[in-house]
């Protein structure tokens, strides 16, 4: 009996599920052993599986800026460095600029092995360090002029297990370097933990199914998911684009930093080509990016901006996206020893944002408007020394207030998006906890009104938080902040989002402004005011639905007098809309309002 389309069908979509279920079983580990509050409470981590020839089978839940691209360049090295690997071998992987994305992201590569030595698969756990070894208790030094004033402990493809069994020298070195040597060792074995439940189901797997038939289904699933993207692309218009955004000033940036970005849909091909070599190169700072953070940031603006988030990401879909990097570019291709110690965040979201911009641009109904730059204090790494444990140090890195999120063509921007590269997979901490793990207290989280980019489809607002030293202690706060001149945009008519801002209160209740990256100490009875910025607008504010805008001022994110002016709903004295006025509103807000808004990035005919 010959199987039909359907019954091919059928088996591809079961197997994709397994395999699925594989890299889900391993972030599952990671997530309820690791010790550290960035895992086990912000989920700051990721976990794939990927082929024997190093290409992205299955992420499950993991951080795009992760694995879109990154991964399989680890697992090559790792192949390169390593020509006789054999079961039971484990390595440890952080290099960036051998494919990580950076130094504080701590990956455990497993080769798998069938029964008769053949390498079948590669599994490989991601995971954001409480503390990486750094010259400074963070595990993001913005203002590193190098890799060598950052201080992180590098490990280019380090074997760390042989036959199963920890080598001990390279975990003495860990524990030697790194502030909280025990929460480390438990997200270490956390990680491991992940990695050999992947191994173990994938064997597993390949006993149950057969290995000729598991690999036939990965060639099938890349194929699928290869058409499935190309039908998608050649929905959208044909056209390109160049896009610029603009990085806040920073320390070794003292002008700030323009990022352009070119893109090009064809959806006859059905391909998408993003330019990123005409950029600055890398800088004495921090925020260079790394080849799969540059890469991955692309992607993720490519996946955001088409709209059918059902389409697998992997290999197979990759192919019908291209990335021009540069050597030497401040978001392409790192050159050691330039710092690479933010590459995750800022610079990879004034990447990601102007490509889904500059797709809703050229194909309206598709793409995003820009999300809110980051990292705020609410977003920082908080240490010190915790006098309710015998004055133990800590380290963490704390998810308190982040919101950010673009509007879309369809819907308003996601609260706790936090950043475009984690597409809202990390989460934001639970108060009661960070104040039970930590000797800080949380003061105040709240939203901003007025601070959501207007449009047809609004961004997220800016979250409020107010935190300090809960004991007679200090407490330092590391942060990396955009986005507090150079705002998130809207697009086809949206409006911007609210800036950033860190300030510090004094014991007398006095704010002072704080620098975009620095990191502040807080004494007892001080306290610092983190504000999130807010994600952009999509489309014409007054063409956004009237019963939308009376919500938002009922629920306190919109004031009438913005909604008049903005919107143009105006509200009676009993709180309802007013009709004819708002009519008339919205008729001398489509007057006024320009005919190309987005000039600066029109389709070419």
């Amino acid at each position: 009996m010959t199987s039909t389309n359907q019954d091919r069908g059928i088996e591809m979509a079961i197997l994709a599920n397994r395999i699925d279920s594989i890299a889900r079983k391993m972030a599952n580990t990671l997530f309820r052993t690791a010790r550290s509050g960035v895992l086990n409470s912000g989920h700051d981590f990721s976990c794939v599986v990927l082929t024997a020839d190093c290409r992205l089978v299955a992420g499950a839940i993991s951080l795009p800026a992760h694995v879109m691209s990154g991964p399989d360049e680890i697992a090559r090295y790792v192949k390169e460095m390593h020509p006789d690997m054999r079961k039971g071998d484990a390595f440890l992987h952080n290099s960036p600029y051998h494919g990580n994305s950076h130094a504080a992201d701590h990956c455990l590569v497993v080769p798998v092995f069938d029964d008769g030595g053949v390498h079948r698969f590669t599994v490989l756990a991601k995971a954001h360090q409480a503390d990486c070894g750094n010259s400074k208790p963070t595990t993001y030094i913005g203002s590193a002029v190098d890799v060598y004033e950052e201080g992180a402990l590098i490990f280019p493809a380090v074997q760390i297990q042989r036959d199963y069994k920890d080598i001990d020298d390279i975990v003495r070195m860990c524990k030697a370097r790194i502030r909280v040597p025990e929460i480390w060792w438990g997200d270490y074995l956390a990680s491991l933990g992940a990695v050999r439940i992947g191994e173990r189901e994938l064997l597993s797997l390949g006993g149950e199914v057969g290995w000729d038939r598991l690999d036939a289904h990965v060639e099938a699933w890349f194929d699928y998911s290869e058409r499935r993207i190309a039908s998608a692309i050649g929905k959208m218009n044909k056209g390109d684009a160049r896009v610029h955004s603009m990085h806040d000033p920073f320390p070794g940036a003292e002008d700030g930093i323009l990022v352009t970005v070119g893109v090009q849909v064809d959806p006859d091909a059905g391909t998408i080509h993003v330019d990123l070599t005409e950029n600055p190169d890398c800088l004495p700072c921090g925020l260079n990016l790394t080849e799969g953070t540059a890469r991955s940031s692309a992607f993720v603006g490519i996946f955001n901006a088409l709209g059918d988030h059902t389409i697998p990401a992997n290999a197979g879909s990759f192919r019908r996206l291209t990335v021009d990097l540069r050597q030497n570019c401040v978001v392409g291709i790192p050159t050691h020893p330039y710092s690479c110690s933010v590459a995750t965040t800022n610079l990879a979201d004034r990447v990601a944002s102007p490509v889904q911009r500059a797709l809703a641009i050229i194909s309206p109904g598709y793409g995003m408007a820009e999300g809110g730059p980051i990292f705020p204090p609410a977003g920082g790494v908080i240490s010190g020394r915790d006098p309710r444990q015998n004055d133990v140090s800590f380290v963490n890195q704390v998810h308190l207030g982040i919101s950010g999120g673009a509007a879309t063509p369809k819907h308003d921007g996601w609260l706790t998006l936090i950043h475009v590269g984690n597409g809202g997979l990390c989460r934001h901490d639970c108060v009661e906890v960070d104040e039970l793990a930590y000797p800080v207290a949380i003061h105040e989280r709240r939203l901003l009104p007025d601070t959501a980019g207007p449009g047809q489809t609004c961004g997220a607002p800016s979250i409020r938080v107010e935190f300090g030293p809960a004991e007679a202690s200090p407490i330092q706060v590391f942060y990396n902040a955009d986005g507090m001149i150079n705002v998130a945009k809207g697009v086809l008519g949206g409006g911007t989002g609210g800036p950033a801002q860190a300030l510090k209160r004094g014991r007398d209740g006095q704010l002072t402004p704080q620098p975009a990256c620095t990191g502040v100490w807080l004494q007892p009875g001080e306290t610092i005011v983190s504000v999130s910025s807010g994600g952009g607008g999509y489309g014409r504010p007054h063409h956004r639905s009237q019963d939308a805008v009376l919500r938002d001022i009922r629920e306190g994110l919109l004031t009438a007098s913005v909604a008049e002016t903005v919107f143009g709903v105006l509200l009676s004295p009993s709180g309802q809309i007013d009709q004819a006025g708002t009519d008339a509103a919205r008729r001398r807000l489509e007057q006024d309002m320009p005919r190309q808004p987005d000039a600066e990035t029109l389709p070419t005919p």
